[in-house]
């Protein structure tokens, strides 16, 4: 049986920010990225609060979200007892906000009774699915936070907001709502709806992303990519995800890597992967298709590997590291890491979704791929 259920209520546009105004009488407590804590995109937001309201503002916000800063807004939640969470920022604001909700309401048992954000980047979604991760710092692991309850009740897609993004977020961001969607597109859980938002997503995007990184300034393109960032998050959200991101996943845990570019790094290899089995590699035709990117009488085959080099033709044209090697990290150290990886990828919340099983061998492969030389 197929099922799909969106639950968040979106509001894209200029005026995105009005609905802010219908709430009265709350305890708000608004996670938000630190260098938007003075800045006047928030006091913007915080303007559309009446009197009614009180707010408390949590900014102590970091990529990868680390544990110990949870505990902090962990703290400021059961103190404040906010009965809304207003989340503004990227990914990691977002993931903050919803883990900082997992964990108040466990050991307060209390609810809040609505759940907002506002994402500031156009690459994890966060802002309608069900998903948090969350880093141990210590022991240098990623875990996600998966309950049906952390959707945000609302996403405000307000583009400004991402306008003034650095080119380098912009370009990994949206490699990311790339990798959302053809994973999405073959997950084990794709199902008829999720297909239609995943296709979409990858027109928009292999037709867009590289304009928002020559043209910063283009409101329609933007607007453009930060709805379809949207639409991935609720193509993966139903259809689940795969080894791209498990694999990413570690590579942000062990070295660092933003994690839009851990996926670009590691997508082309997974895609070519995942092509082995027939039904993936159909699916991954017929996107490629319906995004004109090549003919209709192509062979699949042929489409696969159109689509690997549109993804790195992308990543050059943007200024992306294709490689470990490449961003920075020597190769030495890389390959002493394949069985972390590899063990940390199969545990990853992520790898059942893939269509296919990979063995060990195939993730080192893959992996090996990403390290480069």
């Amino acid at each position: 049986m197929s099922d799909f259920h969106v639950g968040t209520q979106i509001y894209s546009g200029q005026t995105a920010l009005d609905q802010l105004d219908d709430v009265q009488n709350q305890q708000i407590m608004l996670v938000c990225d630190p260098f938007l804590n003075d800045s006047q995109e928030l006091q913007k937001i915080k303007n559309h609060f009446n009197h009614s309201n009180t707010i408390e503002v949590f900014a102590d916000v970091k990529p990868n979200p680390p544990l110990e800063n949870i505990e902090a807004g962990v703290t400021v939640f059961s103190t404040f007892k906010p009965t809304v969470m207003v989340a503004v920022g990227g990914g990691s604001a977002i993931d903050t906000a919803k883990a900082i909700r997992f964990f108040g309401e466990k050991l307060d048992q209390q609810k809040i009774a609505c759940f907002i954000a506002i994402p500031t980047t156009s690459g994890t979604g966060s802002e309608v699915t069900n998903t948090a991760v969350v880093s141990d710092e210590k022991n240098n692991a990623k875990f996600p936070i998966i309950e049906d309850y952390l959707i945000p009740d609302i996403a405000l897609l307000y583009p400004e907001l991402v306008m003034s993004a650095p080119k380098s977020v912009s370009a990994f961001s949206g490699l990311d709502v790339l990798t959302h969607a053809l994973e999405a597109l073959v997950a084990k859980d794709a199902n008829l709806f999720t297909d239609a938002l995943a296709e979409k997503v990858i027109d928009v995007i292999t037709h867009n992303l590289t304009t928002i990184y020559q043209q910063p300034d283009n409101y329609e393109v933007r607007e453009l990519v930060h709805q379809a960032s949207s639409a991935a998050g609720i193509a993966f959200n139903k259809a689940g995800l795969g080894i791209t991101h498990a694999i990413a996943h570690q590579l942000g845990a062990m070295f660092h890597v933003p994690h839009g570019l851990a996926c670009a790094m590691t997508l082309p290899y997974v895609v070519e992967y995942n092509a082995q089995d027939p039904k993936a590699r159909a699916k991954y035709a017929a996107a490629a298709r319906k995004a004109g990117l090549i003919s209709g009488s192509t062979s699949d085959q042929v489409a696969v590997k159109k689509i690997i080099h549109q993804i790195k033709a992308m990543m050059r044209a943007m200024n992306c590291p294709q490689s470990l090697v490449k961003f920075g990290v020597k190769a030495a150290d890389a390959n002493e890491m394949v069985d972390r990886i590899i063990e940390g990828a199969k545990g990853d919340g992520t790898f059942p979704g893939n269509p296919i099983m990979p063995d060990d061998q195939a993730l080192a492969l893959i992996y090996k791929k990403v390290i480069g030389n």
